[in-house]
């Protein structure tokens, strides 16, 4: 494996997963309903876009503007898996140690932010009971749960790290 590659995907995952403690940091010490947030949501996964255009940018300079697609999703996804990892160790040890009670706080603000928005659906009242059934009944927090969610989270970070490495790979020369 390229030096290069290895060495931007570490440091990249590195720094997406202190950044992402640093958010859940904040956004624990601020309000537990920012993490039921819409737009907090969609905030994050921009940011996470920004950081892999950057990556794959610095990554193809520093390799002289020849980067195949394979180069170009191995960087991308070395950082993806370091960054999660890191990620769900502290959300583990947040959620499970350190403050047990803050995830059942945010599993009530999650519940009444799903019914709000399945009423303004004007859903029936049976699916918004059973939903939060199944909502009250679930550990989103678990440790099992953080780990299923961090597989999803790194087959999702495969499939964007195909699409942009087909956009930052190098173009074939052309012979005349």
């Amino acid at each position: 494996m390229n030096e290069i590659v290895k060495k931007n995907g570490i440091n990249f995952g590195i720094i997406t997963g202190v950044v992402s403690i640093l958010i859940t940091t904040l956004m624990y010490t601020i309000d537990l309903s920012l993490f039921t947030s819409v737009w907090v949501g969609l905030s994050l996964i921009a940011f996470y876009i920004i950081i892999g255009v950057v990556l794959l940018s610095k990554t193809k300079k520093e390799l002289g503007g020849v980067f195949s697609f394979k180069d170009a999703f191995t960087t991308y996804f070395i950082s993806a898996v370091v960054g999660i990892l890191i990620s769900v160790v502290f959300n583990i040890l947040l959620f499970n140690f350190i403050d047990p009670s803050a995830k059942d706080a945010i599993k009530d603000l999650s519940i009444k932010s799903t019914v709000e928005m399945l009423e303004k659906f004007d859903t029936p009242s049976n699916v918004i009971n059973e939903t939060v059934k199944k909502l009250q009944e679930s550990d989103q927090f678990s440790t099992f749960e953080q780990l299923k969610g961090s597989v999803f989270s790194m087959v999702f970070s495969a499939v964007f790290g195909i699409i942009l490495a087909a956009i930052f790979k190098s173009k074939p020369a052309y012979k005349e």
